[in-house]
């Protein structure tokens, strides 16, 4: 069943429970699956790291949505916090540290780097992100690879 399908069984029962909030929040993120999967050029189905790439962008979005909201405005932040949750329904698990960090190890070795430097990050990076994108944060990519260099 694709992400998409998920998206919107889970709609469906929310209609039905007559939860307005929850199906707001599911039409959004079907919206943007569906918008994602029409402004591909191969015209393809979309796949499941992409339907995860799009959920953890909706999630982002909404929680910069939240953050910027003014301090008055409890509705709006009330309102991003709920679709937050639902969004995190349909999100993969990130990856631990440690996880990264074994991901890290691996390229250094295909790379042959025995100790990383600054100067190495560049090369490091572009090996690594494809391999972890959409399974976890970039800026924790990022802090790990800073913290295992010299």
């Amino acid at each position: 069943m694709s992400k998409i399908d998920q998206v919107r069984a889970a709609m469906v029962e929310a209609m039905k429970a007559k939860d307005k909030q929850r199906k707001d929040a599911l039409s959004m993120l079907l919206a943007a699956l569906k918008n994602f999967e029409i402004d591909k050029k191969d015209h393809t189905p979309i796949t499941e790291d992409e339907a995860n790439a799009v959920v953890k962008k909706e999630i982002k979005q909404t929680q910069e949505t939240y953050d910027l909201a003014p301090a008055d405005r409890q509705d709006i932040r009330d309102e991003a916090a709920a679709r937050i949750a639902v969004f995190k329904e349909f999100a993969p698990e990130d990856m631990s540290v440690e996880q990264i960090q074994e991901v890290i190890r691996s390229v250094l070795s295909e790379l042959e780097i025995e100790t990383p430097t600054g100067a190495d990050k560049g090369r490091i990076m572009k090996v690594l992100m494809p391999r972890v994108k959409g399974k976890a944060d970039g800026k924790v990519v990022n802090e790990t690879l800073a913290s295992m260099m010299k």
